[in-house]
């Protein structure tokens, strides 16, 4: 990795993309952007269904501009080359994403900035998922389970915090990071946040198989 390259983050307000931004920071990457993809009424995020204001309100408390694009899964590719080329005008030489093993994943980014010609960034690729789930916490990120598959948890588990009993209560069938979507999280506190975000009133449903942390009141405080 160069030193100060300008780079953009891409964003979902989880633990991967947030711990992914904090190692490309901590390399001396400059992160200038976060990227998030909104559904196409602009309402809520396209990868964990949170309200697209309370991800751009985490953004503000982390301190980085972002970039929030309206998109359909169908039209994600052509949207995501579309923003990352209006970047590169910016001089934006690079994108930092929060893989670890899903291949499929890797592949399809390696591919669609090679495209647009620009590098990928890929700070979590290959480690141990629950060596990084530790060092997420040990770094001092504070992060609340916002959606879990019905399958494996049940609605007690939405709005645990990630800690060392959350990793030992891990059901063994899943992926520790659930990579295969078992479980999301969404961000709160932590070592890029120059400020932090408090959960107010959430609503826990349930939806196509899925149990969700529905956030509908949030504000952001002084650490």
């Amino acid at each position: 990795m160069m030193n100060r390259m300008k780079v953009f983050s891409s964003w979902s307000g989880g633990k991967e993309s947030c711990l992914a931004c904090y190692k490309a920071l901590s390399a001396g990457l400059d992160v200038s952007y976060l990227l998030n993809f909104i559904s196409e009424d602009g309402k809520r995020s396209r990868a964990h269904g949170l309200s697209s204001d309370l991800i751009a309100l985490q953004a503000r408390a982390i301190g980085i501009p972002i970039i929030q694009v309206k998109s359909s899964w169908e039209g994600y590719e052509a949207k995501f080359k579309e923003a990352v080329e209006a970047l590169k005008k910016g001089g934006v030489k690079g994108g930092v994403f929060g893989d670890i093993d899903l291949q499929e994943h890797k592949d399809w980014v390696d591919r669609v900035c090679s495209e647009v010609d620009v590098e990928s960034i890929e700070p979590l690729w290959g480690n141990d998922p629950k060596e990084l789930l530790k060092e997420f916490i040990n770094a001092g990120f504070k992060a609340l389970v916002i959606k879990v598959k019905a399958d494996f948890f049940d609605e007690e588990w939405l709005g645990r915090e990630l800690d060392a009993q959350f990793i030992n209560d891990l059901p063994e069938a899943i992926h520790p990071c659930g990579e295969h979507g078992e479980y999301h999280t969404f961000v709160v506190d932590g070592p890029i946040f120059q400020r932090r975000i408090e959960i107010i009133k959430s609503e826990k449903k349930f939806e196509n198989g899925n149990w969700l942390l529905d956030i509908s009141e949030y504000k952001m405080c002084e650490k």
